[in-house]
C-alpha cells in the first residue's frame, strides 16, 4: 500500500523480452490422429500431444491443449462449479470435427487442431488464429518451464474489454490493437478475462505472470502468453450479451455474497487516523453536522511500535477500542481497519506461522522501520486458518470490527519478482502461482469469517484481484493513485474495465492517495476542483469511497462553502438513490449482474460506444460522464442510439450524437436512458435510517421499461435461505400504465405497504436530488399486484 515502486522500465523490458521468447514459439499444427467421446468431452490424441474440449454447458467450452502423452494433474483455483454433463452432437466430415450443442457450433480443423466457434446459423462467433495453442520450453529466473499461448483473430469490427484494473494504464479501455501486461503487482493487476463486442468472453486458467497483445499482424488478431504451464487451458461463453457472458463466468467461478446495505453508502477513509479519540471525533463532526456516511475506516500502523503482524492497537492511543467501536455503532456507522498479510519478526504470530510452516520467502521492505517483513502462505489451507484466527482474536471479533481492509496482497516485494517466481508456496512454484495470492488470502478471510462471525456479512476491501475473488466478498480498489488529474482521468476505464472482468465491486481512492507522497493543500482551489470532480464519480461508483493523505472529510475546513455544498448534494444523491442501488446489488448476488458497466454492456451494436474511456452505465438508467478536465464547464458527451433525458433539468435529448454537455463545477453530466423507473428514497444520514415505505417512483416516458425492486433484512446471511424479496415494476409506455408485479418471497421486517409517489419526469419536474413536491399518481402497494393509468 505505501511503497514507491521505481524501476518501470527494468519491468517492460522484462516483459518486452517474454515477449519475444513467447512469440517465438513454435506453432503446433498438430494434426488430429484419434478421437474419443465421452459423456461431456471429447479428447483428440494429436501427432505430438492431447487436446480436450470439455463441454460443460450448451454455451460453454473448456479448452485444453499439452504437448504431453497425458494432461498434468491440476486443481483449478478460479473454477468453482461442477459441470453436469450436456447433451451434444459430434460429427466430422473430411476436414473438420464438429461438436453441435443447443447454443454453438465448436468445428476442429483436422490438420491443425484449430478450433472455430459458430452460432447456430453457422456464423462464425471467433476463431483461433494460425499459431492457435503453443507450448514452447523455456527458462524463467532459473527455473525450467514451458511459455504456453493460445492465438485468436480479431476481424477489424471487433473491440475487446476486461483484463483487470492497471491503475496507471493509457487512457485507452478497449484492447483491441494494444498490449497490456498481467503480472499482478505493485500498482497493476491482471484478471485473465476478456469480453468481446462479437459476442463472446474467454477467461484463462492459468495463473503465472502472463501477457495480452492486441496487435498481432496488424490488429488482426491477439495472443494471450503465460509464461509458466504444462498445459493450455482456456474457457469460452457465448453471450452474445455481456449480461451473459458475466453471467456464464460467474456461473463458473462463483456468485458474488450480498453486502449489508451499509455498504452502499459513504467510506470515509484517511491516511491515517491516529487515535481513539480522532476516530470518535470524525464519528462526531458527521453526526453533529448531518452530513451522511456509515463507514470510518482506520488505516495502517495502529500497532507502532510493535512490529507489523502483532495485531495489536497502541493502548495510549486506543485505551479502548471495544468502547470505540461501541461508540461508532451507537451513532449507526461502522468501521473497517486494514490487517495486512505481512509479519515481522519478534511477534508470536510470526513464531506461531513459522513453526506450523506457514511462511513464505517473500519480503517487503518496510518503508517505515526498514526491515524485510514477511509474507504468509495464503496458498496453504492451514496457514490461511491460523491466519483468520490471530486477527479474529486479536481484532475483528474481539473488537467488533465490521469490515476488513486486506491491503498489500499482491504480494508486493518491489521489483525483485524474480524472488516471487522462485518462492515455494504449498500448492508449488511462485512461478506458477505469481498471480493467485488476493485470490487464495480473501478466501481464507471470508472462509473464517463466514464460519465464525455467520450474522454479519463479511466485506473486505483489497489492493488486488484476481479471477473468481468476487465469490470471496471482495472489493477491488485501484491501489495508492496520484492526487492529479491525469490519475483520475486513468481510474474510469480502469473501473470500467475491472467489471468487464466480472469482478462487480470496484472503488478508488476519491481525490487520490498522495501527491508526491504527501498531502496536497486541499484548501487550494485546484485541489478543491479535484476532489469535487472526483467525489461526483465517486457517487456513481459501486462503492463510494474517500481516502487519502490529508483532511478531505465533508466537514473538512479545507472546503469552502460552496465546495461544501456540492458535496453535500452528490452525498445526499447517493444516499436518496439507495432503493435503486440497493436493488441492483441484489441482481448482481441473484442474477450475476454488473452496476458499473462498459457502454458494450448495453449498446454493444454501436460501434461510437466502443472506443470511449470516459461514459459508463451505472445500472439500466443512468449514463454517468464524469468530468476527468481542470476548469471545464462542459464536456463532449456521446448519447447512444435512443431517447435520453437530463437528470438535472428534465431536457429531452435524442441519441446518436455527440452533444457539448453542461458541466459547471456543481454538474456532473447525468443522463437517463427513456423508458427507466429510478426509485428513490428520503433524504439519510446513513443506509438504513429510515424504511424504505415511502419511495419517490421517477418514470422517463418514451419508452417501456422496468425495475427490479430487492429488499432482505440489510444485514446477515438468511437471503441465502431465501429471506428475502422483489417486485417488478413496469412502465408501458404507449398506453401510459404503471404495473407492479406480485410481491414474491418474503423476510423477517418485510414492508407490508409501499407509498409510491410517481413523478412522470419531464422539463424541470421531477429532476435533480431534492424530493418532489407534487407527483403525477400516488400508488399504493401491498404486495398485489396492480396496475394504474397516468
Amino acid at each position: 500500500m505505501r511503497l514507491k515502486t521505481t524501476a518501470l522500465n527494468f519491468l517492460k523490458l522484462f516483459f518486452l523480452s517474454a515477449a519475444f521468447v513467447c512469440f517465438n514459439a513454435i506453432n503446433s499444427f498438430a494434426a488430429i490422429k484419434s478421437y474419443q467421446v465421452k459423456s461431456n468431452e471429447v479428447v483428440f490424441k494429436l501427432d505430438k500431444g492431447l487436446m480436450k474440449i470439455v463441454i460443460c454447458k450448451d454455451d460453454v467450452i473448456e479448452v485444453k491443449y499439452t504437448i504431453f502423452d497425458e494432461f498434468p494433474k491440476f486443481n483449478s483455483l478460479i473454477i468453482d462449479h461442477k459441470w453436469q454433463p450436456a447433451t451434444f452432437k459430434f460429427d466430422q466430415d473430411k476436414a473438420n470435427y464438429t461438436i453441435t450443442t443447443q447454443r454453438l457450433k465448436v468445428v476442429v480443423n483436422k490438420a491443425t487442431n484449430a478450433i472455430t466457434y459458430k452460432n447456430l446459423q453457422g456464423e462464425t462467433i471467433t476463431s483461433e488464429g494460425s499459431e492457435n495453442k503453443t507450448m514452447k520450453a523455456a527458462t524463467v529466473a532459473g527455473i525450467e518451464t514451458y511459455n504456453i499461448s493460445t492465438e485468436f483473430n480479431s476481424p477489424s469490427n471487433e473491440a475487446l474489454y476486461g483484463l483487470g484494473c492497471h491503475p496507471e494504464d493509457s487512457l485507452s479501455i478497449n484492447y483491441k490493437g494494444r498490449n497490456q501486461d498481467l503480472a499482478i503487482r505493485y500498482m497493476t493487476g491482471a484478471i485473465p478475462v476478456l469480453l468481446s463486442t462479437n459476442g463472446y468472453g474467454l477467461l484463462w486458467d492459468n495463473y503465472s505472470a502472463s501477457n495480452f497483445y492486441g496487435t498481432v499482424d496488424n490488429n488482426t488478431k491477439f495472443k494471450y502468453v503465460s509464461e509458466s504451464g504444462k498445459q493450455v487451458d482456456y474457457y469460452f461463453f457465448y453471450g452474445p450479451d455481456f449480461d451473459q457472458i458475466i453471467n456464464l463466468y460467474r456461473t463458473a467461478t462463483g456468485k458474488a455474497p450480498m453486502y449489508a446495505k451499509w455498504a452502499f453508502g459513504l467510506f470515509q477513509s484517511q491516511d491515517r487516523y491516529m487515535s481513539q479519540k480522532e476516530i470518535l471525533s470524525v464519528k462526531d463532526k458527521y453526526r453533529d453536522n448531518h452530513i451522511p456516511v456509515d463507514v470510518i475506516v482506520q488505516d495502517w500502523y495502529y500497532w507502532d511500535p510493535l512490529p507489523i503482524g502483532s495485531h495489536v492497537m497502541k493502548p495510549e492511543r486506543y485505551p479502548n477500542p471495544k468502547a470505540m467501536m461501541d461508540e461508532l455503532h451507537k451513532a449507526h456507522i461502522h468501521g473497517m481497519i486494514s490487517i495486512w498479510p505481512v509479519f515481522g519478526k519478534g511477534t508470536k504470530n510470526y513464531d506461531a506461522l513459522e513453526k506450523m510452516g506457514g511462511l513464505t520467502s517473500i519480503t517487503w521492505d518496510n518503508i517505515v522501520t526498514h526491515t524485510f517483513d514477511t509474507y504468509y502462505d495464503a496458498h496453504n489451507p492451514k496457514a490461511r486458518d491460523l491466519y483468520w484466527q490471530q486477527a479474529r482474536d486479536s481484532l475483528v471479533k474481539r473488537y467488533g470490527w465490521d469490515a476488513w481492509w486486506i491491503d498489500q496482497c499482491e504480494p508486493d516485494n518491489g521489483t525483485l519478482l524474480d524472488a516471487r517466481r522462485q518462492a515455494t508456496f504449498y500448492t508449488g512454484k511462485g512461478i506458477d502461482y505469481f498471480n493467485t495470492y488476493s485470490l487464495e488470502h480473501t478466501k481464507g478471510i471470508y472462509q473464517g469469517w463466514r464460519k465464525d462471525i455467520p450474522a454479519k456479512r463479511a466485506y473486505f476491501l483489497a489492493r488486488q484481484s484476481f479471477a473468481g475473488v468476487q465469490r470471496n466478498g471482495a472489493t477491488l480498489w485501484s491501489s495508492d493513485i496520484f492526487c492529479s488529474f491525469k490519475a483520475f482521468k486513468e481510474q474510469v476505464p480502469q473501473g470500467i474495465n475491472a467489471c468487464a472482468s466480472g469482478i462487480p465491486y470496484w472503488t478508488s481512492d476519491i481525490g487520490g492517495y498522495q501527491y508526491y507522497w504527501k498531502a496536497p493543500d486541499w484548501s487550494k482551489p485546484e485541489f478543491r476542483e479535484l476532489f469535487t470532480r472526483w467525489f461526483q464519480f465517486g457517487a456513481f461508483c459501486p462503492i463510494f469511497r474517500i481516502h487519502g493523505k490529508g483532511e478531505r472529510a465533508l466537514f473538512s475546513d479545507n472546503w469552502d462553502a460552496e465546495t461544501k455544498a456540492i458535496l453535500l448534494k452528490y452525498d445526499n444523491l447517493r444516499y436518496r438513490l439507495l432503493p435503486y442501488i440497493y436493488s441492483l446489488a441484489g441482481r448482481v448476488t441473484t442474477d450475476n449482474y454488473t452496476i458499473m458497466r462498459s457502454l458494450s454492456f448495453d449498446f454493444r451494436k454501436d460501434p461510437n460506444t466502443y472506443n470511449i474511456p470516459d461514459q459508463y452505465m451505472f445500472g439500466p438508467a443512468f449514463l454517468v460522464n464524469p468530468v476527468t478536465a481542470h476548469g471545464e464547464n462542459e464536456r463532449k458527451v456521446y448519447l447512444p442510439k435512443t431517447k435520453w433525458y437530463d437528470f438535472w433539468t428534465g431536457k429531452e435529448l435524442n441519441g446518436g450524437k455527440t452533444i457539448d454537455a453542461p458541466a459547471t463545477i456543481a454538474t456532473m453530466p447525468l443522463y437517463v436512458k427513456a423508458g427507466s423507473i429510478i426509485p428513490m428514497g428520503p433524504e439519510m444520514e446513513y443506509a438504513t435510517q429510515k424504511p424504505a415505505d415511502k419511495i419517490e417512483l421517477r418514470i422517463y416516458p418514451g419508452a417501456d421499461g422496468s425495475f427490479k425492486m430487492y429488499e432482505d433484512e440489510n444485514d446477515n446471511y438468511n437471503y441465502e435461505k431465501g429471506a428475502y424479496a422483489n417486485f417488478t415494476i413496469t412502465w408501458k409506455d404507449k398506453t401510459r400504465e404503471l404495473m407492479i408485479s406480485d410481491t414474491k418471497g418474503n423476510f423477517p421486517g418485510m414492508l407490508k405497504h409501499h407509498t409510491f409517489n410517481v413523478v412522470l419526469v419531464g422539463k424541470d419536474k421531477g429532476t435533480g436530488v431534492a424530493v418532489a413536491q407534487k407527483f403525477d399518481k400516488v400508488v399504493q402497494y401491498s404486495g398485489k399486484a396492480t396496475v394504474v393509468k397516468l
